[in-house]
């Protein structure tokens, strides 16, 4: 047997599977940790939050025609003593704030 074949078929073999891990990391997405981290750092910049929730599971929004799997989630704010709350959609896969309204 001839060793030096296998050593490459083998460092071969490792190189794919690291390349084939890395594209599977890479086409996740965003998690839903990481939306609500963006949505509370895009909120922060108008002032300082009190209270945030997402949900785990995606869901579908069509927002001016085009079709898009979010995340959905809240802030609350307070502002001059009063509590304001706001409702997001960040896109699972750019992790883009698609929406944001204020909720009653």
């Amino acid at each position: 047997m001839n060793w030096k074949k296998v050593a490459i078929a083998a460092g071969a073999g490792a190189l794919a599977g690291y390349v084939v891990k890395e594209q599977v990391i890479n086409n996740r997405g965003v998690t839903p940790e990481k939306a609500l981290k963006i949505a509370k750092e895009a909120f922060k910049k108008q002032g300082p939050i009190s209270g945030s929730w997402i949900y785990m599971k995606p869901e579908e929004l069509n927002k001016n025609g085009m079709n898009y799997e979010v995340y959905r989630g809240g802030v609350s704010k307070n502002q001059d003593g009063e509590t304001s709350q706001y409702e997001f959609f960040i896109d699972t896969q750019t992790g883009t704030i698609v929406d944001v309204s204020e909720t009653a």
